[in-house]
């Protein structure tokens, strides 16, 4: 398998009295340092209409390479919402055809 484009999907909960200030920070702060490191093309927010994790975020990532930058490496995770982020889940699609 190449190591071309790809969607990079990650899923959470936060504990509820963390919400407002998960999702500011989310859109705020953690989007803009994301899609500033090479290969991050570009990053939306969800929110489930049903079961699972509340929140969905989906990437477009340029290669798997681009979780090894040094850029990914200091911006990566939660950041303060770490110990507040509950059911998380990833999943990495390529497009079909």
């Amino acid at each position: 398998m190449d190591d071309g484009p790809f969607t990079h999907i990650v899923r959470v909960d936060i504990d509820p009295e963390h919400e407002e200030a998960f999702n500011a920070w989310y859109l705020d702060r953690h989007f803009p340092d994301l899609l500033a490191c090479p290969g991050w093309l570009s990053a939306r927010r969800f929110v489930s209409l049903g079961d699972g994790p509340k929140y969905a975020a989906m990437y477009e990532v340029a290669g798997k390479w681009a979780f090894e930058t040094p850029e990914f490496q200091k911006v990566r995770g939660f950041g303060p919402f770490e110990p507040h982020v509950r059911n998380f889940t990833r999943i990495q699609l390529r497009p079909i055809g």
